[in-house]
């Protein structure tokens, strides 16, 4: 059922769409016309990270767009060499004798592996979903490799290039940092596990023990979603995780009042005790997407990549330990306290994400992925001293205008967040919202996913968003952002852009596009008119009835029984369902924690769909066959 699939690629998937197509597509809200061969995408290179190498000569640039790594001279700042890797690289790592490159291809499910003295991929090594997160152990013997979609680690044996095991993580598995002393590896994901509906999120950070290979510790981080980068000191006695602690509890009409999300930092480890969560945001401003982390060797400063707020964020360690040890309390939400260690914020380009210090300590490299530029700062100063061009395209057309508003929070009121915090890395971000002002725990709704929606409006839970120019504008000004939002040009540019986002890879289908023998028994169910007693099943009760079409939506809502007491309605809009098994939680509000429950809590009556019929074998091939649409 896991063979690999046949992967689109972004380039394939945006050949078609010229300017003018795609401003049309904005407008109407309506898949794009097929354009000339001449009318491409612009084929950008979004550095996203970074890594040195051994003498510290060369900068190896991973750029998510282009697939490739470049490799810079850092004295010239002059490219030498462009590396071709897998689909959509996403990390690096640097051996111990730093003679091999190790590349996180989220889309090919696999790391190239790469020869620092031909600049040569030499192997292809396999790992699970949607592989990010990669280190090397300290004697480059095996790789540690954190899978987003599977939410596990693969553990890779480098002498026989075969995973060796997979450890459990926590949900959306995906950065990777090795303590110095090489005994311990930790691990942080983008989504939170998964808990009881409408209860605070929770997530964690997993330790892994290098000499067992197991996990032997998860921290907990309380009311924690989306952690990101992660750092330890040079002594390992500190270690700090980017993360966000949304609100999603509470209404959203409490934007005014700083209520929607925490830019905050973890601290674990011998320097502060246990774990603490310190907020890096100010009273009237806010640093959204805090993302890549980086500390001075000596351990006198720490900086942040805010990755929404095109900026890094300084904080003196001194100053922020004197801070933690003085309140013998949680201060997590108290935005005057970041005035007692945050010294800095320097401003850099566009979605700032991996950041890293020379070998030296003496220059700070921050990847600007919607730039394609590198900025350099002096860390002792905090000033940006320069910006090196990665080479490339000059042309900003309107995909990468419509991305860099997707990911910027310069719109929301004192600048909290944008689309890409609920979005993260234009996904989902696994919560249930509040998001209307109609009192506490009313019309909660489940986070959607964003691929190929083009041909699925309306928009919203309850349908009442007739096209994603509405959807993205008056509703997002008025319920969202709490401030003037986007002029036409600009709205224009985010719907194009959101109205271009693909479909990721499903691992769940077969190589040849054939179903599986449990696959196929789903499908039949799926497709059934008739109870197994022989009974007629209703056309509106029938499975491919409501889930039609090229995207499994008829587009029409409906009353399938889901609806809870707090719903203004229980008539919901009917979703498509294309890689559905990538968007959990499920239903309106996200009171499914599975597919199964759908199915064996909230179909009591046979309201959504005949299933009661089915025994636990049959619901388990319809669940797979839902897995491969």
């Amino acid at each position: 059922m896991n063979a690999a699939p046949k992967h689109a690629t972004f380039r394939t998937m945006f050949s078609i769409a010229g300017v003018f197509a795609v401003v049309v597509l904005a407008l109407a809200a309506q898949p794009a016309p097929k354009q000339s061969a001449s009318s491409v995408k612009e084929r950008y290179l979004s550095p996203i990270e970074m890594a040195f190498s051994h003498d510290g000569r060369l900068l190896f640039v991973v750029c998510q767009d282009s697939d490739e790594v470049r490799v810079l001279d850092v004295q010239s700042g002059k490219i030498i060499r462009n590396v071709a890797v897998g689909h959509l690289p996403r990390a690096i790592a640097v051996a111990p004798d730093g003679k091999r490159l190790y590349i996180t291809n989220a889309w090919s499910d696999s790391v190239s592996v790469i020869d620092t003295t031909s600049f040569e991929v030499i192997q292809t090594l396999p790992t699970g979903s949607e592989p990010t997160g990669v280190v090397a152990d300290r004697d480059g013997a095996f790789l540690y490799v954190a899978n987003r979609l599977s939410s596990d680690v693969s553990v890779i044996d480098l002498k026989t290039g075969q995973e060796s095991k997979r450890l459990a993580a926590g949900q959306g598995a995906s950065y990777l940092a090795l303590s110095p002393d090489g005994r311990s590896i930790y691990c942080t994901h983008v989504y939170p596990n998964r808990g009881p509906v409408r209860t605070t999120p929770e997530s964690e950070i997993t330790v892994i023990d290098t000499a067992s290979q197991r996990v032997v510790e998860r921290k907990a981080l309380h009311n924690v979603a989306g952690t990101f980068h992660v750092a330890l000191s040079q002594d390992g006695k500190l270690g700090v995780v980017a993360q966000l602690r949304p609100k999603n509890l509470i209404p959203l009409a409490h934007v005014e009042h700083g209520w929607v999300f925490g830019d905050s930092l973890t601290l674990f480890g011998s320097d502060v005790g246990g774990t603490v969560q310190i907020p890096i945001d100010e009273l009237d401003r806010y640093y959204a997407l805090p993302w890549g982390i980086a500390i001075a060797p000596d351990k006198s400063k720490i900086f942040v990549t805010t990755a929404g707020s095109q900026s890094v964020t300084v904080l003196d360690v001194a100053r922020l330990l004197k801070t933690v040890h003085a309140r013998q309390k949680a201060f997590t939400n108290d935005l005057s306290a970041s005035a007692e260690y945050v010294v800095s914020r320097i401003s850099v380009g566009q979605n700032p994400r991996g950041i890293l210090l020379s070998l030296d300590g003496n220059r700070l490299y921050v990847a600007n992925r919607l730039d394609d530029t590198i900025s350099v700062i002096d860390p002792k100063t905090d000033q940006l001293v320069s910006t090196i061009d990665l080479g490339g395209p000059k042309n900003i057309d309107p995909l990468r205008r419509g991305e860099r508003l997707f990911y910027t929070a310069g719109f929301a009121f004192q600048g909290q967040f944008g689309c890409s915090n609920c979005h993260i890395d234009s996904t989902i971000d696994g919560l249930e919202w509040d998001l209307e002002p109609d009192g506490f725990g009313k019309d909660i709704v489940d986070n959607r996913l964003l691929e190929n929606l083009a041909g699925t409006e309306p928009f919203k839970w309850n349908g009442g968003n007739p096209d994603m120019p509405t959807e993205c504008g008056p509703r997002t000004e008025k319920f969202f952002f709490r401030s003037r939002s986007f002029n036409q040009q600009q709205l224009t540019d985010l719907v194009t852009y959101v109205y271009s986002l693909p479909y990721r890879p499903n691992r769940y289908r077969l190589a040849n596009e054939e179903l599986s023998p449990a696959q196929e028994r789903g499908k039949a169910i799926f497709e059934r008119t008739k109870t197994k007693a022989g009974a007629p099943i209703a056309n509106e009760n029938q499975c491919g009835y409501c889930h039609s079409g090229p995207k499994y939506t008829n587009q029409q809502q409906v009353n399938v029984g889901t609806g809870k007491p707090t719903d203004r309605s229980p008539v919901v809009d009917v979703p498509q369902l294309s890689n559905v098994a990538y968007s959990a939680p499920y239903l309106h509000d996200g009171s499914a924690r599975s597919m199964e429950e759908i199915w064996t809590v909230f179909n009591p009556t046979d309201t959504h769909g005949v299933t009661n019929d089915l025994t636990k074998d049959e619901l388990n091939d319809l669940i797979e066959y839902l897995k491969t649409l």
